[in-house]
């Protein structure tokens, strides 16, 4: 599928709406500066447009398959996963160190989204050993780092996470897997996990598994899960792949979607493993990972929607059917209105997410605990708003391409399919949204309320300049403070019915400031237009969504079981 990588939007987004100019003003990233930024990124872009787009399809109609307990990629994937390597692409971020290049997260993320929507199946093997490299050097010993890293980082050996088990879905704290003491160090690691995303290749030397598992003293819950480095091949004394380890493929999953993807089911029996970090302590280590891969999920959604975007606008532009303006389809006002809802969409996910980014390079180049904060907030929102966009916008492109669509030809349904998934995987949005109105919270709502100064102080100053779309906008977020009074309010558990629309209220919130900064940026321009029709069209969404979250629990407590199966 034809693909354009939208450089000159990351670097208005950059410029313009996400404060990415603070970044580069650090001493860390002082080196990171647009120009630098524009470099790479024109680079990525290239890479994505001639080597990644053109295997989007493949990974459809040629799926993983397992062979005699062989894992067979898609064809192209070996080709287009050494050219990623090669140039550097898995780790943009990674420490220099150890052969990364030490860019910031915000360049990485915008790296990720070009992969992501050039072949989305293909990109997730990189952002599984993104999240590994940053795991293991937060947390890893320096004998780990120093023979893991270089390997994952160089793109000759893979990584993965292993956290589901059958009996234990988003209850991670109910798995069954040990890990027990060779006397040695090391640990042999027995138990099944299930939907481990390339969990096997056949173009990497070796496929690098982090595994929780229970030591034999660990207590029941979370509190007693440890993390574990279980290698396919175990390392000989060069740090070369040696004998094969304890553990296969029992399986691929047969998924809707992302059929490239090698989804596995992982037995391991008594498999050597490394302990990462303190024995124990598995979650906070494994948080780690999961942290970074929640903010590349939700890119993935942002990924998805931009290569939905883009072949929805290209069948318009040439399909004619009925009267229309324009000569084709895209003349009608429907259809218009179905694009422009996909631009504006993608639009807010990727400033969202952007600025994710630009927090957590801040938290790290400043170690500021307000930054930290308005990370930890964001993420959350970053993972849930950005899938379901990438679902509601290929859903919008699919019925562009009218019955045309629904023909598994045109390739508009397989971004629907492959996208659908994102919601579901790194905790469902349903829990993304428990920890906003949960953990987020606990702090009685003050990284949120210092948020909203910001978006109710940008929308002052924008009154004079553009009142039309300013005021709506402070009005939104005067709302969305009320809202979240009314459920710092509450307890606990009596916040979780109306998480959902809360975070999505929120979201719309936060779109729209971001979409005002890029209309202030340049008045006369897409942008603006663009934000005028988000903010009059799209914004008024937010106070239904923080009504349902306001309403009082009664109404969903009451309902019995019966109710619900009657």
């Amino acid at each position: 599928m034809p693909y354009r990588a939208p450089i000159d939007a990351y670097m208005r987004l950059l410029r313009d709406v996400v404060g990415y100019d603070a970044v580069a003003a650090t001493d860390r990233f002082a080196e990171a500066n647009h120009e630098t930024v524009a470099a790479v990124l024109g680079e990525a872009g290239k890479l994505c447009e001639e080597v990644l787009a053109p295997l989007q399809r493949n990974g459809d109609l040629d799926p993983a398959r397992l062979e005699n307990g062989v894992v067979r990629t898609s064809k192209g994937f070996a080709e287009g996963f050494k050219a990623l390597a090669e140039g550097g692409w898995i780790a943009t971020s990674a420490p220099e160190a150890y052969g990364g290049m030490g860019l910031p997260l915000t360049v990485t993320t915008c790296v990720n989204d070009m992969m992501g929507a050039a072949c989305l199946a293909l990109q997730l093997n990189p952002l599984m050993s993104q999240g590994q490299i940053d795991a293991l050097e937060h947390h890893a010993s320096d004998e780990l780092k120093d023979l893991y890293l270089p390997k994952l980082i160089s793109g000759e050996w893979a990584g993965t996470m292993n956290l589901t088990e059958p009996q234990a879905g988003s209850d991670v704290g109910a798995l069954s897997s040990k890990a027990v003491p060779n006397g040695d160090g090391t640990y042999a690691v027995t138990g099944q996990k299930i939907y481990i995303s390339w969990g096997d290749n056949d173009f990497s030397e070796n496929v690098c598994h982090l595994v929780l598992a229970r030591l034999p003293d660990g207590v029941p819950g979370t509190k007693g899960i440890s993390l574990f480095l279980v290698p396919k091949r175990i390392p000989d004394e060069n740090g070369n792949p040696g004998v094969a380890n304890d553990l296969h493929v029992v399986s691929l999953e047969h998924k809707m979607g992302l059929h490239g993807s090698p989804t596995c089911v992982m037995q391991y029996d008594g498999a050597r493993g490394w302990l990462v970090g303190e024995p124990h302590d598995g979650m906070r280590a494994m948080f780690t990972m999961m942290n970074n891969a929640r903010l590349g999920v939700g890119v993935q959604g942002v990924s998805v929607a931009e290569g939905a975007l883009q072949h929805a606008l290209g069948y318009a532009q040439e399909r004619k059917q009925g009267r229309s303006p324009e000569g084709t389809i895209i003349g009608h006002a429907d259809v218009r209105r179905m694009l422009a809802t996909m631009k504006a969409e993608t639009f807010a996910a990727r400033a969202i997410a952007l600025s994710l980014a630009v927090a957590i390079d801040m938290g790290n180049a400043t170690g500021d605990a307000e930054w930290k904060a308005r990370a930890a907030l964001l993420t959350p929102i970053t993972k849930a708003f950005g899938t379901e966009t990438g679902i509601k916008v290929a859903n919008l492109g699919v019925q562009v391409h009218g019955g045309m669509g629904y023909v598994e030809e045109t390739g508009a349904a397989q971004y629907l399919r492959d996208v659908r998934v994102t919601a579901i995987y790194e905790g469902t949005n349903g829990i993304q949204a428990m920890d906003l109105v949960g953990r987020k919270m606990m702090d009685g709502g003050e990284a949120i309320f210092a948020l909203l100064d910001e978006i109710e102080s940008g929308a002052e100053a924008a009154r004079g300049q553009m009142p039309e779309l300013a005021e709506p906008v402070w009005q939104a977020a005067e709302s969305l403070r009320e809202t979240t009074e009314a459920l710092v309010a509450r307890d606990m558990g009596d916040r979780f019915g109306g998480a959902v629309p809360y975070l999505m209220g929120f979201a719309r919130v936060l779109g729209a400031h971001y979409h005002l900064r890029a209309a202030l940026a340049a008045p006369d321009s897409a942008d603006a237009r663009l934000a005028g029709f988000y903010i009059q069209r799209l914004l008024p969404e937010h106070a239904g969504l923080l009504a349902e979250a306001r309403a009082e629990v009664g109404a969903l407590a009451n309902l019995k079981k019966e109710d619900l199966v009657a």
